[in-house]
């Protein structure tokens, strides 16, 4: 595994003073005009004002955007400039994260999806925000393993230019226990190459399709023919399914349903086939067999796994994924196709482990992969009375 893992998250205070230095008295969400077609507040609006989950952006009050000169993941030269004409959803994302940057990826890809044939006159950017990992090849293989190949420019350059970017659009970018953090931010920017909107990615699953009707609103408000915007689903805080749900899930391997909840304790694995980029997740997830063999013979939790779909390019892609193995895994793996459970159990990275009791009270969790032995005795020793 890399050693470097973005957190995509930023101090209250340090967030503050970066929205004031973009938008001058940057508006929150909750008093900022809602991005939904400009309306007053209503009903609608409001709930969605009261989503923590979910930002409705801050305005930017139509400044130039600074231009960017980097190369992408071809190694081509390209420019914020020459995409004049179009709207433009530039993200800043770390070329190896694992935890909210993916979130971004998949509502801006899916934004410009719900806008149908009209998303031609978008272009979606993502700019590196890894200051390790920035070579051409670093930035491909994250487009790579989200799909993302020619559906976006995710540009890149040496060290001194990407900072400059970074401190062009007041980004935050810094290395703190051996991770990386940086502000998780995606702007929209006009045909005329203004800033219209900041959005701060929120570390919740379940919404990113909000966050992406939200995005395609913006942008479709923008457009001269303000189109259509396909989903029209509530933006209102969305239910999370939590240990004490019984929740049955579809299986990435199989017809049946795989069943989550109290009844009989569990060791969940949350993980998504994009860590293949930044682990050998091959490797881990056969590693798994051997906790379960282990498991059943000393009488530990069985291990059940669950891909957190909702960021992945499809459902079909992680059964394609599974299949290539090159052999069967002895546990079950369940699709989370909204991301409800993974906000349920406080996932807040890929992997994530959760060993839930009987109860379905959460009494053991873990960022990051671990060794079998040293699985199975954290295991051991969080059940033990």
């Amino acid at each position: 595994m890399k050693t470097f893992r973005a957190r995509g998250t930023l101090a209250a205070a340090a967030l503050l003073s970066v929205l004031t230095a973009l938008a001058g008295c940057g508006a929150s969400a909750s008093s900022s005009t809602s991005s939904l077609g400009g309306m007053q507040a209503n009903p609608a609006s409001s709930a969605a004002e009261m989503n923590p989950n979910l930002d409705l952006g801050s305005s930017l009050g139509s400044q130039p955007a600074p231009d960017i000169t980097l190369v992408n993941q071809f190694g081509q030269p390209m420019s914020l400039s020459q995409f004049r004409g179009k709207v433009v959803m530039l993200s800043f994302e770390d070329s190896e994260c694992t935890t909210v940057c993916p979130l971004t990826t998949a509502s801006m890809l899916e934004a410009k999806q719900l806008l149908g044939a009209a998303g031609n006159q978008v272009q979606l950017l993502g700019v590196d925000a890894n200051p390790t990992a920035t070579s051409v090849a670093d930035v491909l293989a994250y487009s790579r393993v989200h799909g993302m190949v020619n559906q976006w420019d995710f540009l890149t350059g040496s060290s001194a230019q990407l900072k400059a970017v970074w401190n062009a659009y007041h980004i935050a970018v810094q290395i703190e226990q051996g991770q990386i953090d940086h502000t998780p931010a995606l702007f929209v920017i006009d045909q005329r190459g203004r800033e219209q909107k900041l959005y701060l990615t929120q570390m919740a699953y379940s919404s990113v399709g909000q966050s992406a009707q939200v995005l395609a609103d913006e942008v479709s408000s923008l457009l001269p023919s303000h189109p259509h915007v396909a989903s029209q689903e509530s933006l209102a805080s969305i239910t999370m399914q939590d240990p004490t749900d019984h929740v049955a899930l579809p299986s990435a391997t199989s017809d049946t349903k795989v069943l989550l909840g109290p009844g009989s304790p569990r060791l969940v694995l949350f993980f998504a086939t994009w860590l293949s980029e930044v682990s050998d997740l091959k490797s881990e997830l056969i590693d798994g067999n051997s906790y379960v063999a282990i498991a059943r013979k000393d009488g530990l939790p069985p291990l059940v796994a669950v891909d957190e779909t909702v960021v992945e390019p499809s459902a079909q892609a992680v059964r394609t994924y599974l299949s290539g193995l090159g052999t069967s895994l002895s546990y079950p793996v369940a699709l989370d196709t909204t991301g409800r459970v993974a906000d349920g159990y406080n996932v807040q990275d890929q992997p994530w482990l959760a060993l839930v009791s009987a109860s379905g009270k959460i009494i053991w969790s873990h960022d990051g992969w671990l060794s079998v032995p040293a699985l199975t005795a954290a295991v051991q020793h969080a059940i033990k009375p």
